[in-house]
């Protein structure tokens, strides 16, 4: 029986890099119950041992072919189709919706969860990034809240706690750097996918991790940034951090910066995320400075991470832009998996995909209109794949 002090939580993408770290919070917590669990059906093993294990009440599972290889409870609900995921964020008995789904396709089910009034401890940045005009009228009418778990977004959110709105000068997003820091963009020519996967201090999915190294993530964070936080884009600034300890910053009017460190570890913030405003037992490594000597920030080199001006252009035209920014990506990211484009054309396609949307004719403040404009952005990304294809043979 479910005490009713206890929060319940629903974890959409349970079975990605977000959701398994969500539930190990969760385990590790005695005020906070896996409610609901959702994924796409790509991993039915880990879903099923993850139903085995928090005995959710219920089940959401995108694909019908898998859902009858699951393994439910007695008295568990199945629910079962493309939208499983908007179906559980609006269940009235959930209290905190974690949108771990990856990429686009977490808009949705941020939507529904927000209109449900829910809490969403969000993770999905191109939520926001693509839907930030709908996002903003449902939280503006009083219709749930958001609390970030990124790492950066969760620690801007915390200093932001210690002033007023009107006192912030700027926000500062840090950046690992990922696998190819030290690489010079000579050697960027040729390097591989599984390069792109060493990230040297955070463990995370195949798509974020390349983002990582192509600075693509924190050119959505950047727009993110901007949306959530009602900062515009010449506050927002980006220092390459490698140690990944010192998470965001927050620069005031008066000259504080007001930091918040802590390991590399995405636990931190999803606890703090689904447990806010309180703080839990810590669950993650303590942070010991004398051990890691010193921390040390640049600038990113825009030669390399075409990434980053590419967000403040995108953020600046607004409308179709960020969309196709983030649809772009996400094509051209698939292709280089697969092989057919190399590390550096994913800039190459998402600046020509941006060149290309200014001529797209479509209204954004419809959830219709943003899945036609991220439909319309991806025929133009595969467009410009083909291209770079052709002209190498």
């Amino acid at each position: 029986m479910i005490e009713k002090t206890a929060k319940r939580i629903a974890v959409l993408g349970s079975t990605g890099s977000i959701g398994r770290q969500t539930l190990d919070c969760i385990w590790h917590m005695d005020d906070a119950v896996c409610f609901a669990l959702c994924a796409g059906g790509s991993n039915i093993d880990l879903l099923n041992r993850q139903i085995a294990e928090f005995k959710p009440r219920y089940v959401g599972i995108c694909s019908a072919e898998k859902a009858g290889e699951l393994i439910l409870p007695e008295d568990c609900i199945l629910i079962v189709g493309t939208d499983a995921a908007s179906m559980i964020a609006r269940l009235p008995e959930v209290d905190t919706v974690v949108n771990g789904i990856s990429g686009f396709d977490g808009l949705v089910p941020l939507l529904s969860a927000i209109e449900a009034d829910k809490t969403v401890a969000s993770a999905n940045k191109e939520s926001i990034v693509c839907g930030h005009s709908i996002v903003d009228k449902c939280l503006k009418a009083g219709r749930g809240c958001i609390i970030p778990v990124d790492s950066e977004q969760s620690a801007i959110f915390q200093c932001l706690m210690c002033a007023d709105h009107a006192e912030v000068k700027k926000l500062i997003l840090t950046a690992s750097g990922g696998a190819f820091k030290e690489y010079t963009y000579e050697q960027l020519q040729n390097v591989t996918y599984k390069d792109a996967l060493k990230h040297p201090t955070w463990s995370m999915g195949t798509k974020i991790t390349i983002d990582s190294a192509s600075m693509f993530n924190k050119g959505l964070e950047i727009m993110e940034a901007a949306y959530l936080f009602d900062v515009s884009g010449d506050n927002i600034d980006v220092l390459v951090h490698p140690q990944s300890i010192v998470h965001s910053m927050v620069e005031f009017n008066d000259g504080c910066v007001m930091a918040q460190l802590a390991v590399p570890d995405m636990r931190l913030a999803i606890q703090y995320g689904i447990m806010y405003p309180k703080r839990q037992q810590r669950i993650v490594s303590t942070l010991e400075l004398a051990k890691i000597g010193a921390l040390t920030f640049e600038k990113p080199d825009k030669n390399k991470y075409r990434a980053i001006d590419l967000a403040y252009l995108a953020l600046k035209a607004d409308g179709v832009m960020p969309i196709a920014y983030n649809a772009a990506n996400e094509v051209a990211v698939d292709e280089f998996i697969k092989g057919r484009i190399k590390f550096l054309e994913i800039a190459d396609i998402v600046e020509e995909t941006l060149e290309e949307s200014v001529r797209l004719s479509v209204e954004t403040d419809t959830i219709e209109g943003i899945i036609c404009a991220d439909m319309e952005a991806r025929r133009l990304a595969a467009d410009s794949v083909s291209r770079i294809c052709a002209n190498r043979r």
